[in-house]
């Protein structure tokens, strides 16, 4: 049986040290949708390693993916087949698995400005049609249901809110190159909770914000992604604006840890914030990343700018989490060390 590597196995024994009722998930079968990509599949090692690490927990996972050979590169260290069941199919499409389900967490959805500004209609298609179809799937296992969400859903926050609660939205132009992402983000969110009032499925949301970590592509179109491919290529880093942009970056296991605070402790037909309270600027990101590399002096930052898709339209603000800090969750990784790891996972 292969391990985890270092860094993973640290952050996935830190999930489930999490005082929750793991119990709970003990001999149930639960599916998660986009279980090659990075938080969805992050989801699923912890699973996994929940089943290893309780001798009963003997939990039935299954991972929805597109690609069989894709996903088994995600998490090289688990058994797929026995250890996780693959579904190979377009999350669009109706699930045929027949066996019983109790939980499901929908994580199938292009997040990263590159894949949903070049697929549009694949991105709209897979949080509306997606989240519609498995919506269908939970009524009909009564499974309970977790929707992977994005501040996205909140806008350009134009009040200059600095701490922008679930209540707080502000404007979107269905016509703007990513309304793509953030319109099929709230229409799926309003079907999960049409599902709940209409035919009473147990449905939560989760709205994400800048998750980062082991696992994230380089080459995503993040701004972390294209700061960090920089640094391990010993390349300078050339910013598109003066770095004066702020953002309040996450963690991936605090992310998966509130997840699983959600599904596990949440109520159904509400939403929760998840993500972190402390904002960083991208000038600050550039350099804390040089510095953590241990390339301080070798590489510089420079104010210039790049090819590429034009940055999201966003104010200042960060997520006011109390809604969710009330289950028990909090993010615990400072920025500093989550770096640090996301660098020690690269090299």
């Amino acid at each position: 049986m292969k391990a985890p590597d270092s860094v993973l196995a640290a952050d996935l024994s830190g999930i489930l040290c999490a005082p929750l009722p793991w119990e709970a998930l003990h001999g149930r079968h639960i599916l998660v949708t986009g279980a090659s990509g990075f938080i969805g599949g992050h989801v699923v090692e912890a699973l996994a390693s929940l089943n290893r690490s309780q001798l009963k927990a003997n939990l039935h996972v299954y991972a929805l993916a597109r690609d069989l050979e894709k996903l088994r590169q995600r998490m090289p260290w688990l058994d797929i087949p026995r250890e996780v069941t693959p579904l190979i199919q377009d999350v669009t499409q109706p699930c045929g698995l027949a066996a019983h389900l109790d939980f499901i967490i929908h994580a199938a959805s292009p997040a990263s400005p590159k894949d949903y500004l070049q697929r549009p209609v694949d991105t709209i298609r897979a949080n509306t049609d997606g989240t519609r179809a498995l919506l269908e799937l939970a009524r009909d296992k009564q499974a309970r249901f977790l929707f992977l969400s994005s501040g996205a859903v909140y806008g350009d926050n134009p009040w200059q809110t600095d701490a922008i609660a679930e209540g707080d939205f502000g404007r979107e132009d269905p016509l703007a190159p990513r309304a793509c992402y953030g319109e099929s983000k709230r229409l799926a969110e309003t079907l999960c909770q049409a599902y709940h009032v209409q035919y009473g499925v147990d449905a939560r949301i989760a709205r994400i914000s800048h998750c980062y970590g082991p696992g994230m592509r380089l080459d995503d179109g993040r701004a972390i992604s294209d700061l960090l491919a920089d640094v391990l290529n010993n390349r300078d880093i050339q910013l598109d604006s003066d770095g004066s942009a702020s953002r309040p970056f996450c963690y991936v296991s605090d992310t998966v840890l509130g997840l699983f605070h959600i599904l596990l402790r949440g109520e159904a037909g509400h939403a929760y914030n998840v993500g972190e309270t402390q904002e960083t600027s991208i000038l600050e990101l550039a350099e804390k990343l040089i510095a953590s590399a241990g390339k301080a002096g070798q590489l510089i930052v420079r104010p210039q700018a790049r090819s590429g898709p034009a940055p999201a339209v966003r104010n200042s603000g960060h997520f006011n989490i109390d809604k969710i800090r009330a289950l028990g969750w909090a993010p615990l990784t400072p920025l500093d060390v989550g770096l640090s790891r996301l660098l020690q996972a690269n090299t």
